[in-house]
């Protein structure tokens, strides 16, 4: 019988009182909790963070790397939608991110990926049915139904849409949303069918929309899409119904912080600090049923200790009384990360992303720094001998979508604000479907960063000339089975080579891998063409 005790400053978030303590944890449990008479100098003591939504693909890393890396922030547990790999992979890519999960002392819980392929209107490379979704839900360790990215087809009562939140109502099990910019009727109809959470809301009044129909609001800080600035206020008003999220973090800003960012910026706000708390340690245990302790007796001991209540800086992660990172050094060793993928096509040619003009005129897909939507505006490009070409003056440059499953065309259009003003870059994580995407200037610096992307069956990469710079993503090309802090540098390192060529976005891979997905809208490009995020349809790119 393993035993320690441990005084602090106990954050009794439920009691809304801080007083200072002696726990005592006995196998793996909270077996007591002492006031203390007399105050002292402790370190303060409250339940470990949970990142309510994030697809732990997006930080490139497999679990047991991105836990390594999240327990030095003091996060202990993550709500977790492996529908990214379970795009490329099936069944047996949720499967490998459980399996993976398991080797560390981390609570990862994941969801039943709900929609892929996410559109049909994309090449993914595989598809998880109803059937697959039922025998998801089963299993302990699937806590929730995850994202329903159709809203259409909740809205309007699509069969196979309802037969898949029916299988989650079965087994008693939260259903996650989706559905950025949805108010009124159409939320009260997307709510209505069994919808619980959404992490897409990107204005207050759509969260105050939502949460006045009883969803739970995921305020999300990722290392693409911000939110924080514009939804923290309805903390205030609806402090229950709050979660806090990364949904997509990249190894770089893993490396930095995690949910302990989020609250201490809350608090600097002026946010009620039990309020914050709520929504960074209690609520996501409330909602999805987790087992995650709250330090209660008879919880297990998974708690933080921390140097002050402003900036949340983490002396010590503990998970089932397992100490697992202190003073910014994990403690969970490494372990061995075994490789799956589905990566099947053969290098590109140059001539493979011409696109014949039909005049000047064009479709753009405007990229907004911190932000998923890109609106559809208007440009020109430049024609030669019949071809489009970027147009640098305006910053309208190439953009393709390349299917990785099978040898077809590319699909090309053009977008604006990466601001490259020579070379490339590429990415084989392209949501959802992780086909691979790249913007450049001309289309041998596309096809050069396009192939390092194949050769490597998966990656991120840069090309500027001959300069050359590739960060392998062996794992369904969209992780490395790498050390967390080998792979953040080397992603710094390939970031900085992309701003080199001139982007000014602040996380320029990031925010490449977001232009192909479809459900978000306006304007987007799938491996099939240019697409309408409203309308959910094809459009030309030549205005005629």
């Amino acid at each position: 019988m393993k035993s320690f005790r441990l005084s602090g400053q106990f954050v009794d978030i439920e009691k809304r009182e801080i007083y200072p303590v002696e726990i005592e944890v006995v196998d793996h449990k909270i077996a007591s909790i002492q006031k203390l008479q007399k105050p002292a100098d402790l370190p303060f003591l409250l339940p470990g963070f949970i990142d309510s939504h994030v697809h732990v693909e997006s930080s490139m890393l497999v679990p047991s790397e991105f836990a390594r890396m999240a327990v030095c922030h003091g996060t202990v547990a993550t709500v977790s939608d492996p529908h990214e790999i379970a795009n490329v992979c099936g069944m047996e890519g949720v499967d490998y991110m459980i399996d993976n999960g398991r080797k560390v002392p981390f609570k990862f819980y994941f969801g039943a990926p709900s929609c892929v392929p996410a559109t049909p209107f994309e090449t993914a490379g595989a598809e998880i049915t109803a059937l697959d979704i039922n025998s998801l839900l089963e299993r302990e360790e699937i806590v929730y139904l995850a994202e329903m990215m159709n809203w259409p087809g909740t809205v309007n009562r699509d069969p196979l849409v309802m037969e898949k939140i029916a299988l989650a109502k079965k087994y008693g099990k939260p259903v996650d949303g989706h559905a950025p910019g949805l108010k009124g009727e159409l939320a009260k109809k997307y709510a209505s069918a069994g919808i619980s959470t959404d992490h897409e809301c990107f204005t207050y009044e759509e969260a105050l929309d939502k949460a006045k129909l009883g969803m739970k609001i995921a305020i999300r800080e990722g290392s693409a899409a911000k939110n924080f600035e514009a939804l923290i206020d309805i903390i205030d008003v609806f402090p229950e119904l709050v979660m806090f999220c990364s949904d997509d973090k990249h190894p770089d800003s893993l490396l930095v912080g995690h949910i302990n960012e989020i609250v201490a910026r809350a608090v600097a706000k002026g946010k009620d600090l039990f309020d914050v708390l709520q929504a960074a340690c209690l609520t996501p245990i409330k909602h999805y049923q987790l087992n995650v302790g709250r330090l209660r007796l008879g919880d297990p001991a998974d708690f933080i200790l921390v140097e002050d209540l402003r900036e949340f800086k983490v002396k010590a992660t503990f998970i089932n009384g397992q100490k697992v990172a202190e003073n910014g050094t994990s403690l969970i060793p490494r372990v061995q990360n075994e490789i799956i993928n589905n990566f099947k096509i053969k290098a590109k040619s140059p001539e493979d992303f011409k696109l014949k003009a039909n005049g000047n005129k064009i479709r753009v897909i405007e990229a907004l720094d911190g932000q998923l939507i890109t609106p559809s505006v208007n440009g020109e490009i430049i024609v030669q001998n019949g071809f489009a070409d970027s147009n640098l003056k305006d910053d309208i440059l190439k953009i393709t979508v390349v299917n990785r499953y099978e040898d077809s065309p590319p699909a090309v259009a053009f977008i604006k604000n990466f601001t490259l003003k020579k070379g490339a870059i590429a990415s084989s994580v392209g949501h959802d479907s992780h086909n691979i995407i790249a913007v450049g200037v001309d289309d041998e610096s596309i096809c050069k960063a396009v192939n390092l992307i194949i050769r490597e069956k998966g990656g991120v990469s840069a090309v500027d000339g001959e300069k050359e710079m590739v960060l392998p993503l062996p794992v369904a090309g969209i992780m490395s089975p790498d050390e967390g802090q080998k792979v953040a540098a080397s992603y710094t390192e390939i970031d900085q080579m992309s701003r080199a060529l001139g982007s000014s976005l602040k996380s320029p891979f990031m925010t490449l891998s977001f232009m192909a997905l479809l459900v978000i809208p306006d304007l987007k490009l799938s491996d099939k063409g240019l697409f309408d995020g409203s309308g959910f349809k094809f459009v030309d790119v030549f205005l005629t």
